[in-house]
């Protein structure tokens, strides 16, 4: 396992540290996180994107969507109702949990069950004391400088 060394990015930086973790989680989970359900992550405009997964099976009431703290949870329980008895069973219905990490002032503001898809939308919402905004430069203590023309 390649580690990877973070030190200079506390030296010049404030307040990044979460970003730390955010690496540190991506790479130890790569190895050990599964590849079900399928998904995909989609950039719609500037500040809007769309999560979609493959939940193929499952009801409405089987799925949870749950926001916390940055991190988007999308889980699903699934019972079995009926026992039935496979010759061949290559549909995968089984449970999972499936987490995102949400950058700061992303909201989920809605999700739809269509055809197996399950589509959540998400928008990046700034707040205006967050926005870039332009400053002006009162020289003079805001005292207007006249300037006469001598004949």
């Amino acid at each position: 396992m390649t580690t990877i060394d973070l030190s200079p990015l506390y030296r010049s930086s404030i307040g990044f540290d979460r970003l730390a973790n955010l690496l540190d989680s991506a790479m130890r989970g790569e190895q050990s996180s599964p590849g079900y359900p399928p998904y995909d992550i989609e950039v719609v405009d500037d500040n809007r994107y769309a999560i979609t997964i493959a939940v193929a099976g499952f009801e409405e009431d089987e799925l949870n969507i749950q926001v916390e703290k940055n991190l988007l949870t999308v889980s699903a329980r699934k019972a079995d109702k009926e026992q039935k008895k496979y010759l061949y069973r290559g549909i995968a219905n089984r449970s999972f949990e499936r987490k995102f990490n949400l950058a700061d002032y992303v909201e989920v503001v809605d999700a739809k069950l269509t055809n197996g898809l399950l589509k959540i939308d998400l928008v990046r919402e700034i707040p205006e004391a967050m926005k870039p905004r332009t400053i002006a430069i009162n020289g003079n203590k805001g005292q207007t400088l006249e300037f006469r023309k001598e004949a």
